[in-house]
């Protein structure tokens, strides 16, 4: 079988026998992991060695569905799969407990199959389909535990906020298969001018959407309502990064006005959801603002015209912030709480998840040799070599000096202090599914230049300063580390800390600016149908009404009049055939009797005249 059908199926088929079987669901979520991890490595190991495949199936007439596995697409592959795989292990320590590791399972399984399909999609059909499918397998993990207060209306709004700007990846597609006669997305790419522009700025409404950029950043910090392995992976490797894969997908079409549209967008989120992550009192809202952050850098590198650097720190980020959810899981458990002040002096008390902890944290940060670093320093030297580089290089730094900042925070605060914290059962395999990912968080700045390889591209270098990029980045990175550490974050950020706790909701933000006039506008809309609808139904209530009167105007009125002459018409005929008897002695006197009445009439009318 086609490896490309394995790494999709085999989550799949899993999902399918985990809801048939109803029994040993974390062995099964397991074993589609790994089966589907085994392809996904296969297919990088054939991109390796110059070797692509691709599975066609039934589509559209004259329009195939396309399955491709090319450098890039079985990179992102292997990614999703690896990450997929540890939080799988992670999860099974994690819902030990939990009555509904059935639903649980299959539903991040489905999960990971659809994102499968999303990154080897080679064509926009497939493509949409798996954004789609994403979609719905968020709602439903966001949503898992349905019955706590305000765990529906987090997913109700991640689904709602996504799904309206996935209307922007609709009319991109449209506009692109339209253009170029072809729903393969590598033909589409060759579109110039200004459909490419257009396409292109619609592509980003799609990705802001998914990947939670300003001002579309707020329902991301609200789906922490779902368990810690469904964070862990929504943030990693599957729903936050597709819109960065989107982009970087894309970028050979983007024009020189849209990359600075994304990279503007990306630095703003970069700065703003930085400040949110620095003045945050929940660790697991810290991370999903981080999140945010994270991503804006990557819509820096793509705006800069590297969208390798982007993609570095994709890989990167997947390992570093999966990494730190699973151990904010850990410290859950612990404490039944995930807000800071409550987490006080956890790392003694979990020293070994801890350290695991403030490995991804220095790596986030930028701290040489972690894998954080190089992303970070590529993403520096994209910006330094942009044409835009008074726009896009403040950006990258700041963003570099904020992960900095509210990481060190966090580091202190888990640090220093004192606090109960109860046993956790299922820790082995939470220790387990982390140090994997911790691994990679460590080591996978080495595996750069084998990725640079593999895609036949190279980061921008410049002799003259190619040392200054990661001077920058390092003096930026170190400096955000002491100031999170020595200085508290309400001098940190003075008059900005209520700002920032609030989102930066400007006018009550996103839910006044956007949600509620929507609101508004579809109750009037509702109100104006309504009342449209009153109005024809009394209009047509009216009509009845006409009509029945007509109808019985035409019944008991005209008709009436018509029947009754008709009647008295054949009454006549009748009573006028009873003389017809065939008797000749009675036709002969009524004959006579006519002739006289008529000789009588004609003496009257003589008379009266004369």
């Amino acid at each position: 079988m086609n490896l490309i059908a394995i790494a999709i199926l085999a989550p799949l088929s899993m999902a399918l026998l985990t809801m048939l079987l109803r029994r040993q669901p974390a062995a099964l979520a397991l074993l589609g992991a790994a089966a589907g991890l085994l392809a996904s490595l296969g297919l990088l190991t054939d991109a390796f060695n110059g070797r692509g495949s691709e599975l066609i199936l039934p589509g559209l007439p004259d329009m195939p569905l396309r399955l491709v596995a090319t450098p890039l697409t079985a990179l992102l592959s292997t990614l999703v799969a690896v990450v997929c795989s540890l939080v799988m292990v992670y999860a099974v320590g994690y819902m030990k407990k939990d009555n509904e590791k059935v639903r649980f399972f299959a539903t991040l399984l489905l999960f990971a199959s659809a994102m499968q399909t999303l990154v080897l999609a080679g064509d926009w059909i497939l493509l949409l389909s798996a954004w789609e499918l994403i979609g719905l397998s968020s709602y439903l993990l966001i949503g898992f535990w349905y019955s706590k207060p305000g765990v529906k209306t987090a997913a109700t709004r991640a689904f709602l906020v996504t799904r309206s700007a996935d209307l922007g990846l609709y009319i991109a597609t449209f506009i692109l298969v339209t253009s170029a006669g072809s729903t393969d997305i590598a033909a589409t790419l060759d579109t110039r001018g200004g459909l490419a522009v257009a396409a292109g700025l619609l592509l980003l409404i799609a990705a802001m959407g998914k990947s939670a950029q300003t001002p579309l950043h707020d329902w991301l910090q609200r789906a922490m309502a779902g368990p810690t392995p469904v964070s862990a992976l929504l943030h990693s490797a599957t729903l936050v990064a597709a819109g960065a894969i989107l982009l970087i997908r894309t970028a050979p079409m983007l024009p020189p006005e849209t990359l600075l549209v994304i990279g503007i967008v990306g630095g703003v989120t970069t700065v703003v959801t930085g400040l949110m992550a620095l003045g945050e009192s929940d660790l697991k809202r810290m991370l999903a603002a981080s999140t945010s952050s994270q991503y804006g850098l990557m819509l820096v590198a793509v705006g800069a015209g590297v969208p390798m650097a982007a993609l570095l720190h994709l890989i990167a980020h997947a390992a570093i912030k999966s990494s730190l959810f699973l151990g904010a899981g850990v410290f859950q458990h612990s404490r039944d709480s995930t807000v800071l002040d409550k987490l006080r002096g956890i790392g003694r008390d979990r020293p070994k998840i801890f350290s695991g902890f403030v490995l991804a944290a220095l790596a986030l940060a930028g701290v040489p040799p972690l894998s954080g670093f190089f992303s970070k320093d590529a993403i520096i030297a994209a910006s330094m070599n942009s044409a835009n580089i008074w726009i896009l290089l403040p950006f990258a730094l700041a963003g570099t000096l904020l992960t900095g900042s509210y990481m060190a925070r966090a580091l202190r605060l888990l640090w220093q202090g004192n606090g109960k914290s109860r046993s956790v059962d299922g820790l082995a395999w939470m220790g387990a599914g982390l140090a994997g990912l911790v691994f990679l968080a460590i080591i996978l700045g080495a595996a750069f230049p084998a990725v640079e390889s593999l895609l036949g591209a190279r980061l921008p270098e410049n002799s003259q300063v190619q040392f200054l990029p990661v001077v920058l980045g390092l003096s930026a990175a170190l400096c955000g580390l002491a100031l999170g550490w020595f200085v508290p974050v309400h001098r940190l950020l003075g008059p900005l800390l209520p700002w920032s706790r609030q989102g930066f909701a400007i006018a009550g933000g996103f839910d006044n600016l956007i949600i509620r006039p929507v609101f508004f506008i579809a109750r009037t809309c509702e109100k104006l149908e309504r009342l449209l609808y009153e109005s024809v139904l009394a209009t047509g209530r009216a009509g009845l009404r006409l009509g029945q009167a007509v109808r019985l105007n035409d019944e008991q009125g005209i008709d009436g009049i018509i029947f009754s002459f008709v009647r008295c018409m054949v009454n006549l005929g009748g009573k006028a055939r009873t003389l017809q008897s065939g008797l000749i002695h009675k036709e002969l006197a009524i004959s006579i009797v006519a002739s006289a009445m008529i000789l009588v009439f004609m003496l009257i009318t003589l008379l009266v005249y004369q």
